[in-house]
């Protein structure tokens, strides 16, 4: 083989281990760093949601339906929430804050989200029942699960209740 095709081969390689792998980091999502309080830093968040729990009445199988959860950040520092998850796979949680909304988190979905809300401000929790999913009838509850940066309410959980027929 003459050096020219070596080199080349040398070169051509090199571009595809570049290419390869500015690919495959660039398509990495960052973790977002969670800021950590104590319950007795005088300036932290503090979550307040007036319920967790909505009764979605009689439903068919066939249907959706979800409940919205209003919560407010009535603490000094920026309240996070992550770790989104639900207790059956046909129960999906999402986040809606300033009109903007994430993505729709499941009991199998790995949640990188991180939502921020800022003092004095508030945010929805929509909490989605498809029960044609897993058909189960009768009085059901599912969970809808969020991490909190508050110190003294790091783990809500937004309850709904149907009676599937």
């Amino acid at each position: 083989m003459s050096k020219n095709i070596i080199i080349g081969i040398i070169i051509f390689s090199l571009a595809v281990i570049g290419v390869s792998y500015f690919l495959l980091a660039g398509g990495q999502k960052t973790i977002p760093t969670i800021a950590s309080y104590s319950p007795n830093d005088k300036e932290r968040p503090k979550i307040e949601a007036k319920t967790t729990f909505s009764d979605l009445g009689k439903m068919k199988v066939s249907e959706d339906r979800s409940a919205n959860f209003s919560i407010k950040n009535t603490g000094q520092k920026s309240l996070q929430l992550s770790n989104i998850s639900s207790s059956c796979n046909c129960t999906f949680g999402q986040v809606i804050v300033d009109g903007r909304e994430s993505e729709i988190f499941g009991m199998h979905n790995v949640s990188d989200f991180a939502g921020e809300i800022l003092p004095g401000k508030e945010a929805i929790i929509k909490v989605t029942y498809r029960p044609s999913i897993m058909p189960v009838y009768g009085l059901v509850e599912r969970e809808v699960y969020v991490t909190t940066n508050d110190p003294e309410n790091t783990k809500l959980i937004f309850k709904v209740k149907a009676n599937v027929k």
